[in-house]
């Protein structure tokens, strides 16, 4: 290989660290060779436009932190917990993720970069989050660990195909609607982490962590999975 030549870790790890200072929007192959001390030409030869580079770091940081929470679950899974303590080790991981990395975490979960269309390339990277959920509510729908809902609350269909193939398939009654109720879940969840990342719970909660744990187990509720805290009379 030519001295000259630059890999694309270099330039990515390069990026990354561009990206809290500048945000996504601010970043440019020009910042990245000024900050690397890189010929913009080299970089140009790896990732030809911005949007490349862009794209290759949102792959990564899905990739990233889903790995981080499928470790998380693996770990959970050896050590024999329920679906409940299953859930709150996973979300705990991306919440760790997500403060060891708040530059990623901004940019596949904050505001829309100007410009840029995220390609074909990061739908799967970006379905491994909603996989994990998923594999764990399937596991706790087979393990009787979910409490039927008082009542449905999708009276008509309002899931995409992709969605149901992606779960396994619609539960029968009681739980036709746990798709849907997952669907709330892994919302509140990216919610909650944009709040405490982006530092808006500050004013109001004195233990972030306690909280963060706390609604997650308040959002667990919606599909009948009971999440195990400390103090709890049910954990």
């Amino acid at each position: 290989m030519e001295d000259n030549v630059i890999s694309d870790a270099v330039i990515k790890e390069t990026a990354r660290h561009l990206l809290p200072r500048l945000g996504a929007a601010g970043l440019s192959l020009a910042a990245v060779a000024g900050d690397g001390g890189f010929a913009l030409a080299d970089v140009e030869a790896v990732f030809p436009h911005r949007d490349d580079l862009l794209t290759a770091l949102v792959i990564d940081a899905y990739d990233a932190s889903a790995a981080a929470m499928e470790q998380a679950d693996r770990a959970a899974l050896e050590a024999g917990a329920p679906s409940g303590a299953r859930l709150l080790a996973v979300t705990r991981a991306l919440r760790q993720w997500s403060f060891a990395h708040p530059g990623e975490f901004t940019l596949v979960y904050g505001s829309p970069v100007p410009g840029y269309h995220a390609p074909q390339d990061t739908v799967m990277p970006a379905s491994r989050t909603p996989v994990v959920l998923a594999g764990i509510v399937r596991s706790a729908l087979a393990a009787g660990e979910l409490t039927p809902p008082r009542r449905a609350l999708s009276g008509t269909p309002l899931l995409l195909p992709a969605a149901v193939e992606l779960f396994g398939g619609v539960p029968e009654a009681p739980f036709s609607d746990v798709i849907e109720r997952g669907i709330v879940l892994w919302s509140n969840l990216i919610g909650l982490l944009v709040f405490q990342v982006f530092n808006r719970t500050h004013d109001s909660v004195k233990d972030e962590a306690a909280f963060f744990d706390y609604a997650v187990a308040v959002a667990a509720e919606s599909i009948g999975l009971t999440v195990p805290l400390d103090g709890d009379p049910r954990a």
